[in-house]
């Protein structure tokens, strides 16, 4: 997975990573922001416009987001609250709309 988006977001989703983003890879939960990493190609185009510094680099997130690398995953290949399948790779944000529901991690906290 390129890049995650961490605890910063939550409550916050400023969603200018989203407009940033050239390929619509980032969805929006109810509280936080995820982006898919099947649709991610890794540009790093987002990370240096978020205002809360939560986006990061899987491979360099900082110790506090360590949960949130299998979270965003999480986001895509689990079945969320009130959904009947996984979210999976619908080819970009804009075709989904908000998704409006959150990982039970992100729900819990």
């Amino acid at each position: 997975m390129p890049y995650i988006i961490g605890a910063a977001c939550i409550d916050t989703t400023d969603k200018s990573c989203i407009e940033e983003c050239p390929v619509d890879c980032i969805y929006e939960g109810d509280r936080k922001l995820y982006i898919n990493p099947k649709e991610c190609i890794d540009c790093g185009a987002c990370e240096p416009v978020c205002p809360v510094e939560a986006i990061s680099q899987d491979r360099a997130a900082p110790d506090e987001d360590e949960e949130h690398i299998e979270d965003n995953r999480a986001f895509f290949t689990e079945v969320l609250p009130g959904r009947d399948e996984p979210l999976g790779a619908p080819g970009g944000s804009h075709k989904t709309g908000a998704i409006g529901v959150d990982t039970p991690l992100v729900s819990g906290l």
